[in-house]
């Protein structure tokens, strides 16, 4: 079973303080989706990436997260839906989610090449300032979706710096892990030894996408990658816009599991606490 995906490592996008359209942006990061999602299924991709936050901009100000944040089910959202309908290509996209209460999630969906949403999830690790003075934090830690025979899981960006959130998607059953990031400098290790890292220890594919550019004092670091369960780097992108694309094959995770056997031969018994996988929610 192969899955091929497709990597948007996206340009900044940064709201002028005092912007009379902060929509403006979104706009055009909709319209700039569905050229990528062109190109993905012309290379024969069935998943298009985007980074954390795609539709909006990261580091974009609290207020201005907040004017732009929208229902799960909102306007963004059907515009989504509709670019995976029109290109057959599922769309995982980043975006300020508010629900109905009124509290504002940084989030990513899923829509399948249908425009079936099938999985939302809320970054649960804030990370500093810029997260915390503009979202809640999410309290599902493993969600997950099927996609052409391929179970994926979600994290955004911080999350996966923590051990136990990939250890619990691979408990879980997460085959691909899929991670929109705004990594900014100078966290380059992040990348190139974390991610390498997560991927091998918990036995999964792991496709982290970054953005490039300037947002406000940001300066986004690039080097999105997709990293096989054996370490083997199967796309990696530089530090400038950019379409990547990779298959990730689960013949390849059967067989690193039979060399690496980390899942196998664990002590549980001796973790405490740190043993207990949060179940699974779609």
């Amino acid at each position: 079973m192969t899955l091929r995906l497709a990597c948007l490592q996206a340009p900044a996008t940064d709201h002028p303080d005092g912007s009379p359209d902060p929509a403006a942006d979104r706009d055009a990061n909709l319209a700039a989706l569905d050229a990528a999602a062109a190109r993905a299924a012309a290379d024969g991709a069935s998943l298009l990436i985007t980074p954390e936050m795609y539709l909006t901009g990261y580091n974009i100000g609290a207020e201005a997260i907040a004017a732009l944040a929208e229902d799960r089910f909102g306007a963004s959202a059907q515009a989504v839906a509709e670019i995976a309908i029109r290109h057959g290509v599922a769309v995982l996209y980043g975006y300020p989610e508010r629900d109905g209460a009124g509290v504002v999630y940084n989030a990513v969906q899923l829509f399948g090449p249908d425009g079936v949403s099938l999985a939302n999830y809320r970054k649960t690790h804030l990370f500093g300032d810029v997260d915390r003075a503009a979202f809640a934090a999410g309290d599902d830690l493993v969600v997950q979706a099927e996609l052409g025979g391929v179970r994926l899981g979600f994290l955004i960006c911080y999350d996966v710096e923590f051990p136990e959130a990939v250890r619990a998607h691979a408990d879980a059953g997460t085959q691909l892990l899929l991670v929109p990031t705004a990594l900014m400098r100078p966290y380059e290790y992040v990348p190139r030894q974390i991610v390498p890292a997560r991927a091998i220890e918990s036995q999964l594919f792991l496709a982290y996408v970054n953005r490039v550019g300037v947002e406000r004092d940001f300066v986004y670091a690039g080097e999105s990658r997709v990293v096989a369960p054996d370490g083997r780097e199967l796309a990696i992108a530089g530090e400038h816009e950019e379409l990547v694309i990779a298959d990730v094959d689960l013949a390849d995770l059967t067989t690193s599991r039979a060399v690496n056997t980390y899942l196998r031969d664990r002590r549980t018994d001796l973790y405490g606490a740190s043993a207990v996988t949060p179940g699974a929610r779609a």
